[in-house]
């Protein structure tokens, strides 16, 4: 896997503006080569952001929307509809707004669908399998773009520091003791996150800067995942709060206005 790039917005109305036009070219030009493509959706304040401002632009028209798939790196395990979770945030800001096909929206089932959060992280990986394609070469699809926030901690998904979820070569797995409510979550692991084409760590904030530097500073996943959390090609996508701790030689270094 190639070294990260590192991409610096003035702050972080910027960086949601910058990462919604970003992710329109990529989807299209995929579409364009591959005819669908597949996007990984984070929550977070900036995640929703990002996604809000997909949705007010009309440069969103040129995606087909009928040919995305949409997917979930994490889940809070809370009933369907509830304000925690990450898919009510997400078809706030932008799936209720643009025609999907609801067979190509994956949510992870909440314990109103009668799973326990382990049934329901198997079920999950099992989509996951009926979607991947030989060439995929595993058990999920090679996603085209996989998002993710990143915590103060440097978590990233459902996976903390420490916790037994960083461990596990399953790809989707139920999380419980998470240090952030709700305790009980469904995550992607790194083995599933790192089958993705492009990964996108999107971070705003100081209180995030520490951790953008050890995520890029050879830090160990299971202390820092964000560090563990590579694709094909891999990209933080920062405020400059958020990289005002990163030297330049620590990966592929891009200031933006």
């Amino acid at each position: 896997m190639n070294l990260p790039g590192v991409v610096v917005h003035r702050d972080a109305d910027v960086l949601a503006k910058a990462v919604a036009a970003r992710l329109i070219t990529r989807l299209v030009d995929r579409q364009s080569a591959a005819g669908t493509a597949s996007v990984v959706l984070t929550g977070g304040g900036v995640g929703h952001a990002t996604l809000a401002e997909v949705a007010a632009t009309p440069a969103r028209d040129a995606v087909d929307w009928r040919k995305l798939d949409v997917w979930w790196g994490d889940e809070r395990f809370v009933p369907t509809g509830h304000a925690d979770r990450n898919e009510t945030g997400a078809r706030a800001a932008l799936l209720d707004h643009v025609d999907l096909d609801p067979e190509r929206v994956h949510v992870m089932r909440g314990p109103d669908s009668g799973l326990s959060a382990e049934a329901a992280a198997d079920a999950y990986a099992e989509e996951l399998r009926r979607a991947a394609r030989p060439e995929d070469h595993g058990p999920v699809p090679s996603f085209d773009v996989l998002l993710l926030g990143m915590g103060p901690d440097g978590h990233v998904a459902s996976l903390f520091p420490e916790l037994p979820a960083l461990y596990d070569e399953r790809p989707v797995v139920a999380v419980h003791g998470s240090p952030k409510p709700p305790p009980t979550r469904i995550s992607l692991t790194l083995s599933a996150i790192r089958a993705a084409r492009e990964v996108w760590v999107i971070a705003a904030g100081e209180a995030k800067a520490k951790a953008a530097r050890l995520a890029l500073s050879g830090a160990g996943p299971m202390q820092v995942p964000a560090a563990g959390a590579r694709g094909g090609r891999t990209l933080f996508l920062l405020d400059r709060a958020a990289a005002a701790k990163i030297p330049p030689d620590l990966g592929r270094f891009a200031v933006v206005a």
